[in-house]
């Protein structure tokens, strides 16, 4: 038996969770975990756009995070019994580990930055705004259904690391930062 992509089964608009509940395709559920889907996608462009090896494993680990965080947020926690993955407090403090890092080398920030100056540093600030929607998505969800805390932490400090990673992508290609000047 040869396994097949396609289902049919969503060619109606509704779509499965884990364990089973069918839901309309626009439910805050799908648009939530799509969102970490969408956000997954882009730290793959961040990872094949850098050489760093060190920045290249985290970003496979924070891939690897957000399937997790993903397969919670598919699931209703009401009405499915299986098993997924969780979040770790430890997931958290790598990120603000790394942070603390890479803001040890960087200079002070005296201004805002814009997105731009390196093609794979505009791909972190693309992803950061995705993480900021998934994460406003999973909050909005969490005040109508049960949804871990950890998650919507652990989103918080992604997107606070991504800006980070920009500005040290910037800063090792020794490249200058765009600030915003604004016009007065």
């Amino acid at each position: 038996m040869t396994f097949k992509i396609y289902t049919k089964t969503g060619d109606a608009g509704q779509t499965s969770l884990i364990g089973g509940v069918r839901v309309p395709k626009y439910h805050l559920r799908i648009e939530s975990y799509g969102t970490v889907d969408e956000l997954n996608s882009y730290i793959g462009v961040i990872k094949d756009s850098i050489q760093d090896e060190h920045v290249h494993q985290l970003l496979y680990e924070i891939q690897d995070r957000l399937f997790t965080i993903g397969s919670v947020l598919a699931s209703d926690p009401e009405k499915s019994k299986m098993k997924v993955p969780d979040l770790h407090e430890a997931d958290v403090l790598l990120l603000e580990n790394e942070m603390d890092m890479m803001d040890a080398s960087l200079p002070p920030l005296k201004n805002f930055v814009l997105p731009g100056g390196l093609l794979a540093s505009s791909f972190c600030h693309v992803a950061r705004c995705v993480c900021r929607r998934a994460e406003r998505l999973a909050v909005e969800l969490q005040s109508e259904t049960e949804v871990p805390a950890i998650i919507t932490t652990y989103l918080n400090r992604l997107s606070d690391y991504l800006f980070m990673l920009s500005r040290k992508l910037v800063h090792d290609a020794g490249t200058a930062e765009v600030t915003w000047r604004p016009r007065m």
